[in-house]
């Protein structure tokens, strides 16, 4: 049976090398089911960290966290017109997104039926192109502090490019930074101003503002071109379920993908696609240096390995839903040896077993 594993002491380590670099509040980002790390069982450590506010996307994600967290403040970064969605926001007592007028309007008036006062985030597009009202909208975004069942407790933008290294990102911060003053002006107190999320965190510095929103950090893996002090977390594992010795000339997995240039041995592994497996972030392009890599990799005809008892052993043939094969021959592995893959916890399916050691 596959499971991933997260080393917890290396996750403790993070933590506090993150709060360390961070300087100031921290928003423990938990969407996409924690990074992969389980939602709750991911809040609940960060909590025992001294973390009291989180951040989700999924309207579905704010009743389990609340489940798991009574009284900490959970921020929902989605900007939502949706009437049910605004409901459930304000039911569990959680911290809208508001990025348009209308947003402000409807949840304004669900807070109004409920009976109660709905706590905002005000949301500004600097350049993500998402929610958010633009800088030149200010008019607009002072209306939604005239709606009286809302209650703005801060204010934030998101940075795109962070993972680069150029100054889209500063730019961004000092669009941010000077739209809220004049909206405070007219306002008044605009409460806690965040915008850096992971990558802009370790890769500029004077982004933190009153708090930071970290979620991939964690993990330890992120975008990053300077020394980030962080651990990368996580490998997916599942014992060996099988060996045999198959002919030279024997076509090995769908499509006979691959031929045996030799008699080989080979161990069947019950890990394949709907683990993960096989399923690279490597694959997403993010700048030129990611293509670069890419094509390295095709040139050099580089395969995908696991790791068994500390050597490193190649899939041959294709991937499949829940299989793969690895060529062991000369060697001694055998069913029931671990084999281990590096793979990014976001890619690991929700319903495979998180394990913390």
């Amino acid at each position: 049976m596959s499971r991933y594993v997260i080393d917890g002491k290396k996750l403790d380590e993070n933590i506090e090398t993150i709060k360390k670099k961070a300087g100031t509040e921290i928003i423990g980002v938990v969407k996409g089911n924690g990074y992969g790390f389980g939602m709750s069982e991911l809040a609940l450590i960060l909590a025992r960290h001294g973390i009291k506010c989180f951040a989700v996307t999924e309207i579905s994600d704010i009743s389990e966290l609340r489940q798991v967290l009574p009284e900490q403040d959970i921020l929902v970064m989605r900007s939502t017109c949706v009437k049910a969605e605004c409901e459930e926001i304000a039911k569990h007592n959680a911290t809208a997104c508001i990025g348009s007028l209308d947003a402000a309007r409807v949840m304004n008036e669900v807070a109004k039926e409920l009976g109660t006062k709905v706590k905002c985030n005000l949301k500004i597009d600097t350049g993500m192109g998402r929610y958010g009202f633009l800088p030149s909208e200010i008019s607009k975004a002072v209306k939604c502090y005239e709606y009286e069942n809302l209650e703005f407790t801060g204010a934030y933008t998101h940075f795109p490019t962070a993972f680069l290294n150029n100054g889209a990102t500063k730019a961004q911060l000092e669009v941010f930074k000077d739209t809220m003053k004049k909206i405070s002006e007219k306002v008044g107190d605009v409460g806690t101003l965040h915008c850096a999320n992971s990558p802009a965190l370790f890769n500029f510095d004077g982004v933190s503002l009153d708090a930071v929103r970290i979620g991939s950090a964690f993990t330890g893996r992120l975008i990053a071109y300077k020394n980030t002090g962080l651990k990368r977390i996580g490998r997916l594992e599942a014992e060996i379920v099988d060996t045999k010795t198959v002919p030279k000339g024997y076509t090995i997995s769908y499509g006979g993908a691959y031929t045996t240039k030799r008699e080989t041995k080979i161990a069947v592994i019950p890990l394949g696609h709907y683990d993960g497996f096989g399923i690279t972030q490597e694959d997403e392009v993010h700048d030129f240096a990611s293509v670069l890599r890419a094509i390295k990799r095709m040139l050099k005809k580089e395969r995908l390995t696991v790791t068994v008892n500390g050597k490193q052993y190649p899939i041959i043939g294709h991937i499949g839903l829940d299989h793969c094969t690895i060529d062991i021959t000369d060697s001694d592995v055998k069913a029931g040896d671990t084999a281990v893959a590096d793979i990014s916890p976001l890619l690991v399916n929700p319903r495979i077993e998180r394990v913390f050691e």
